[in-house]
């Protein structure tokens, strides 16, 4: 595939416009970029010269031939692609500069792990109203507080489609677009597979999750109010009936994250100030913290965030098989996830470091995140312990929600390497993924009605 040469050029300078500030507003100059050089959600438009990225043309909108309305499960528009070529422990050395820590370790020790590299399809698409919401934040979003909270006016879009530090890459992760309605999951399932290989349901519950970050048709929505999400365990049975809520707003500093757990046996709703940071969550069977709920959740004041490059990478993506064909146990192996329900694809991806501040407490020294420049959703991180070694990975994937325009990335992989054992979180292959027609009004999505509306059902 031939780059014009223009574009390319362009494009270049679009990536380094961030490197020499931390804190800059974005320039006119630099915001005018958006939507010719780089997508209207600041990714570079043009494909790689090796032709091995293509160019965005607007994303993944039309449904596939199969594919039913509202049956919960989303047919996979590009199964009849065969893999371009196979990573393993003979060619590793070959595509180092492509992959994380944390892949490299599965393929060096994990025998029979391999990594098949599809071809690449830029399939995120969002609504017109996002994209416009997004070009307006250019130059008149910016960050507050010590980079701790976000203007409430940004509110409809990425807050930073030309990121300039780490912090602003990761506030785009957080307020990503998932819809203005959220997603539920009515059964969705965690697994753990030990380090005997044996797989457990942690928990089977029913999820939903929104971001009234997008809702501004809804006068009722607290305007700093950006995410919020609530479970009810359905089983194991010493379970049934817990459940839990999370809210985070817009400005960390003054609002911080507020949680609520629900335990029948004691019947009354209370707060639950652990549910932050390095907590490890139960009911995700414990190889996940609360700050790395769909990738990093909370607040961005324990760690440095540093932007350090844009680069290509091979990261989980339209991962139609994952979520929704490997069911059950054709998702495992005892050491690591079936590989072959896996899709890797090459995509530019923005590199945050994130490292432990002196004097400060959590379970890892140092995080690397490897973000995608189109979805701010897909993507993975490599975390090391108090003693500098590789303690866990994570694999986040995404599939284009093509007849609703939400990119969604929902299931994930988790390596838990001290341990020997690792998680599949976010698994709804039985009961599939739903998209509310419309969202609940405020006097409907408290703790209490919650538990009242789901736990007598």
């Amino acid at each position: 595939m031939k780059i014009n040469s223009k574009h390319t050029c362009a494009a270049l300078a679009a990536m380094a416009a961030w490197a020499p500030l931390a804190h800059a507003a974005v320039s006119p100059e630099e915001a005018k970029l958006l939507g010719t050089t780089l997508t209207e959600f600041g990714a570079i438009k043009a494909g790689n010269k090796e032709g091995t990225i293509p160019p965005y043309t607007g994303g993944l909108t039309t449904a596939p031939a199969g594919f039913k309305a509202g049956s919960g499960f989303w047919v996979d528009p590009y199964k009849a692609d065969k893999p371009l070529y196979r990573i393993d422990a003979a060619n590793l050395a070959q595509h180092l500069d492509k992959l994380s820590e944390g892949q490299k370790k599965l393929i060096r020790d994990m025998p029979g792990y391999y990594i098949d590299v599809y071809p690449t399809h830029r399939s995120t698409a969002m609504p017109e109203t996002v994209l416009k919401a997004t070009v307006r934040n250019a130059t008149s979003c910016k960050p507050l507080k010590d980079n701790y909270a976000v203007d409430a006016a940004c509110r409809g879009g990425l807050p930073y489609p030309i990121p300039k530090s780490g912090y602003e890459v990761m506030w785009n992760v957080l307020l990503r677009y998932i819809g203005e309605t959220g997603f539920a999951t009515p059964s969705g399932r965690s697994w753990i597979i030990d380090a005997n290989g044996k797989p457990t349901i942690t928990s089977e519950q029913l999820t939903k999750v929104e971001k009234p970050y997008y809702q501004l048709k809804l006068t009722d929505r607290d305007p700093q109010l950006y995410w919020r999400a609530y479970a009810v365990t359905n089983s194991p049975s010493r379970k049934a009936g817990q459940a839990e809520m999370i809210a985070d707003y817009l400005d960390t500093v003054e609002k911080p994250r507020r949680a609520w757990s629900y335990t029948p046996g004691q019947r009354r709703v209370k707060l639950a100030p652990e549910f932050v940071y390095d907590t490890p969550v139960s009911t995700l069977g414990g190889v996940t913290l609360y700050d790395e709920l769909f990738m990093f959740s909370g607040k961005m004041d324990r760690f440095d965030f540093k932007l350090v490059a844009k680069k290509e990478m091979l990261i989980p993506y339209n991962s139609y098989k994952f979520n929704f064909e490997c069911k059950d146990l054709t998702q495992f192996t005892p050491k690591h996830a079936n590989p072959a329900c896996e899709r890797w694809e090459l995509h530019r991806v923005w590199v945050v470091e994130s490292t432990l501040k002196p004097g400060l407490r959590h379970a890892y020294s140092k995080r690397t995140y490897y973000i995608d420049e189109d979805s701010y959703g897909a993507g993975m991180f490599d975390a090391w312990d108090q003693n500098g070694q590789l303690y866990r990975s994570m694999f986040n994937s995404i599939f284009q929600v093509y007849d609703h325009s939400i990119p969604l990335a929902l299931k994930s992989v988790t390596y838990d390497f001290n341990r020997g054992m690792y998680a599949i979180l976010g698994d709804a292959s039985t009961g599939g993924f739903m998209i509310p027609s419309a969202a609940l009004p405020e006097q409907d999505m408290g703790m209490e009605a919650m538990v009242a509306r789901e736990t007598t059902r």
